[in-house]
């Protein structure tokens, strides 16, 4: 009996060793997200003070910053030419189908000639063409395309392109003015304004792909031709790729969306960097409930599954960044590149743990 009581102290002593472990390791780094979070918040709180209220002339000076790094996108889709028949075939008089021309917009990001646009302007491209502000057309090459987030990036040869700056997302207000710029119906340099109608917006998911979505949502008018443009703050900083609209007609009715820039800087950088996306895998299903981010399911040997989540936990924070949706952890998520860490905060049995995974 006293062996027994004497084994079940030395298990206890050492849980508890490991859980107070674990416990420090959260708290520290929790620490240090809060402390590079807090520093770059300040800096946001700079650029924010320097902004007076909104007038007209703003949107004219953000118009003129911005419009020389959008760019018209061209895309041709080679047809396949096939003879007929066997007597076309040996007059020459074979079949000659139209080659597919589509046409889009993108936005200079860097002044060595990296372009981002959307994946579904130049899917399935044989060739494709920008022409810039002052109608210099020159030929592109698709470096990367992101079917997940409708990315891509393209890359022209050449220095010295005026490359439009990248703000911030995550720090749009709803209401806030934006711009969007493109090409809409073959009308180069469009300009058309609007505000942040919406933030975190995600589509129903028919076909089952996989998808990262948390759209900006905008009653700027965007139109067939405005794929692949710029969503401008009134600072002239791009905050968003426009990629969509909702409409019965096909045209602009009220409801544009935009891929926010905080999740375009993640997927250009590890295109240049990488030549793919280094996406991160925490390894659960998900499911949005009136309580919160339910986990489904946790698939084993999964990072999640290592650090301990279960089904049933509801997540509310990823790295002190509160999550309401499936697609906002999605986006947390995507963040973050394979071998980073992430501290999950959930409730489970209406308690509040946290725990650090390793993606």
């Amino acid at each position: 009996m006293a062996l027994s009581v004497i084994m079940s102290a030395i298990v206890s002593y050492f849980v508890a060793d490991k859980v107070a472990a674990q416990t420090n390791e959260v708290r520290e780094f929790k620490s240090e997200l809060s402390a590079l979070q807090g520093s770059e918040l300040q800096q946001r709180k700079v650029v924010r003070s320097d902004r007076d209220v909104m007038t007209g002339t703003y949107f004219s000076d953000a118009a003129e910053i911005a419009v020389n790094s959008v760019v018209y996108v061209k895309v041709v889709k080679k047809a396949t030419r096939q003879p007929s028949s066997m007597f076309d075939y040996f007059f020459g008089f074979a079949n000659t189908p139209q080659d597919q021309v589509g046409v889009g917009s993108g936005v200079i990001i860097s002044e060595d000639g990296y372009i981002v646009t959307n994946n579904h302007v130049v899917s399935g491209a044989d060739e494709v063409q920008v022409t810039l502000y002052d109608n210099t057309v020159l030929d592109a090459k698709v470096i990367g395309a992101d079917a997940a987030t409708d990315l891509a990036l393209l890359k022209v040869e050449g220095d010295g392109f005026q490359a439009l700056e990248m703000g911030d997302s995550d720090e749009l207000r709803l209401g806030e003015w934006v711009l969007a710029i493109g090409s809409p119906y073959d009308l180069r340099s469009t300009i058309t304004a609007g505000i942040v109608s919406a933030k975190g917006r995600s589509f129903p998911n028919y076909d089952g792909s996989y998808r990262i979505e948390s759209f900006i949502q905008t009653d700027a008018a965007v139109n067939p031709g405005n794929s692949g443009g710029a969503l401008v703050n009134t600072s002239g900083q791009l905050v968003g790729i426009n990629t969509s609209i909702i409409s019965l007609t096909g045209s602009y009715s009220g409801y544009a969306f935009a891929v926010p820039v905080n999740i375009v800087k993640r997927i250009t950088d590890d295109f240049i960097q990488y030549g793919s996306v280094q996406r991160a895998v925490l390894g659960i299903s998900m499911m949005d409930t009136d309580r919160g981010v339910v986990i489904a399911e946790v698939r084993p040997e999964t990072p999640a599954s290592t650090a301990g989540l279960r089904s049933g936990d509801i997540i509310k924070e990823i790295n002190l960044n509160k999550v309401n949706t499936a697609s906002e952890v999605q986006v947390q998520v995507g963040k973050l590149r394979p071998g980073e860490k992430a501290v999950v905060t959930l409730m489970r049995d209406n308690v509040q743990k946290e725990f650090i995974v390793n993606l």
